[in-house]
């Protein structure tokens, strides 16, 4: 499947510069397949270790960490020549070995002259173990995340689609076909970005397959959190997973410590809130006191919000059913809104765009706030096409914006100062 991180590869390969790369993203977002598209398609030849079930290599990496034995030794093993510039030496799951890590720098330092990818699930977690080492300054990294609505129409052979929604998005002229993107992207919402899960969805057309794929990638994230915490702390990881619809269900969808625990606080979960974000499972959204330049500088530590990083995975852990989704009626479902908000943290994740949202003295909410150079945007989500708010009104006359933008089911247009943005062109901010 296409994704947009493969330039960002093309880049690496040919950057003067260049130095060993680290891929970084969740269990399940397609990391060790896409890095061997990118070998397949680039390079003469690659080679792929896993750090997790290759307990000789482990073994070598103990013995050594200089590049030319590693190269050897790879050479030997995989009875396969490792050329410079022509051959892609992939290791995944690095974050298993403390000393593969570390020869990343001797890697950079030492034998510049070959390319060596690796790719890390936990390794945002793995590093903050005090035993690990991180070669900083001689590692080039990129974060990978899971698909996005984009990708997810590429995927279905819809790219000529996703081009005229860019098209529509820069013009403001509404979409003919905006039914059918609606439709589309309510599958989204259940199918979600895991690349499993939306080749399940690919072939078999099935909800009911694309929840047993969803299922075992969530059997996969506990069986992390036990693995790469000890057991009090993963528990708790759990129970702060685990209460993240809860979270989202209410009204003020602000993280409270006592929906996980009666009782709860920052010291007692705290960590494990900072372990779900490093490990990529959840997405991290900070609120700003102030709509003015620079955001960041107003934030307040003690208030956020919490998204899980796929929304297919939200929609299945919640039970949600799909007939509720794809239904084209507005419903009184208030959880709705709740995927749709999770849905576009999700593609400004993506877009690296920082997550941020404002609240004024508990009377007002915007639900995201992008600074884009001196401007300062509100964003607003609305899951159906009722979409009367006081919140940007108010945000927008306090802090003078130059516009907002405001993502729903109805089509594009332009008025008042408010771009309307169909929820199915997230993708496109930011870009």
């Amino acid at each position: 499947m296409k994704r947009k991180i493969y330039d960002q590869l093309v880049q690496w390969k040919n950057s003067p510069k260049r130095m060993p790369l680290i891929v970084n993203g969740a269990r399940q977002v397609g990391k060790s397949y896409i890095l061997q598209e990118f070998g397949r398609l680039e390079f003469d030849n690659f080679i792929v270790v896993n750090m997790e079930t290759d307990k000789a290599l482990v073994e070598k990496f103990e013995e050594t960490i200089l590049p030319i034995p590693i190269i050897q030794y790879l050479e030997s093993a995989h009875s396969q020549r490792i050329f410079p510039g022509k051959t892609l030496i992939i290791i995944d799951e690095i974050q298993a070995c403390e000393r593969a890590l570390t020869s990343l720098k001797y890697f950079c330092e030492q034998a510049p002259q070959y390319y060596v990818a690796a790719a890390g699930s936990l390794l945002g977690v793995a590093i903050n173990r005090t035993k690990y080492s991180f070669p900083v300054g001689k590692v080039h990294e990129i974060n990978l995340f899971p698909m996005d609505f984009e990708e997810f129409l590429w995927a279905m052979n819809r790219e000529n689609f996703a081009k005229i929604i860019r098209e529509h998005f820069e013009s403001n002229e509404p979409l003919d076909i905006h039914s059918v993107a609606i439709d589309l992207y309510n599958k989204y919402l259940i199918v979600g970005g895991m690349p499993a899960a939306v080749a399940e969805f690919v072939t078999s057309n099935s909800f009911v397959s694309v929840a047993d794929v969803q299922n075992r990638i969530l059997n996969e994230y506990i069986a992390d959190m036990a693995k790469y915490a000890d057991p009090a702390t993963s528990i708790k990881i759990r129970a702060c997973y685990e209460s993240i619809p809860a979270q989202l269900a209410k009204e003020n969808r602000k993280f409270q410590y006592s929906v996980v625990q009666k009782g709860g606080s920052a010291t007692i979960f705290g960590e494990s809130i900072e372990w779900l974000k490093y490990a990529g499972i959840v997405l991290k959204s900070q609120k700003t006191t102030r709509g003015a330049m620079p955001v960041k500088a107003y934030i307040d530590l003690s208030d956020f919000k919490l998204y899980l990083s796929d929304v297919g995975m939200l929609a299945m852990q919640t039970g949600m059913a799909a007939q509720a989704i794809l239904s084209p009626l507005e419903t009184n479902n208030s959880f709705i809104g709740s995927i749709a908000e999770n849905y576009v943290a999700q593609a400004f994740a993506a877009n690296r765009i920082p997550l941020l949202y404002w609240k004024n003295n508990n009377t007002a909410e915007v639900d995201f706030v992008i600074q884009q150079g001196v401007d300062v945007i509100p964003v607003e989500v609305k899951a159906g096409t009722r979409i009367r708010s006081k919140s940007l009104a108010i945000f927008m006359e306090m802090y003078k914006s130059a516009y907002a933008l405001r993502l729903s089911k109805k089509n594009f247009g332009f008025e008042n100062r408010i771009k309307s943005i169909p929820l199915y062109a997230a993708f496109c901010i930011g870009c």
